[in-house]
């Protein structure tokens, strides 16, 4: 994987400030969480597509819930992008949910117990 250029990286975190207003602000969708946030972004180099990692916070059904509410809600938030961003082509939006801070505090939580019982171990001794 070659590294990104210093446009592809500003056009990232352009589309990635306004991807999150939109979702936050613009969506009347009920299905979309309001917990939702967009995590990362990657347009390809050609604009033509764009990979935005997703987490939301809540139970697996209000994962569910905001990950169809934004593939159908596509078309607007597409249509938004590119009145808010001067770019040559508008990407094509691929909505990945991470599950990176769930994971990290169901690791936190088991660490958490680990040391507990380490704990209580030592101080019956």
């Amino acid at each position: 994987m070659r590294k990104n250029s210093i446009k592809n990286t500003r056009i990232n975190g352009e589309v990635l400030r306004t991807l999150s207003e939109i979702i936050r602000g613009g969506i009347k969708d009920p299905r979309i969480s309001p917990m939702t946030t967009v995590m990362r972004v990657y347009v390809a180099p050609d604009l033509k597509t764009c990979k935005a990692w997703i987490s939301v916070l809540g139970d697996e059904q209000a994962q569910k819930d905001t990950m169809e509410g934004l593939k159908s809600a596509a078309g607007y938030i597409r249509r938004q992008l590119a009145s808010e961003l001067n770019l040559r082509n508008t990407p094509e939006i691929t909505y990945i949910l991470d599950q990176s801070i769930e994971y990290g505090v169901n690791m936190s939580k088991k660490i958490d117990e680990v040391m507990g019982e380490s704990r209580e171990e030592g101080l019956e001794s």
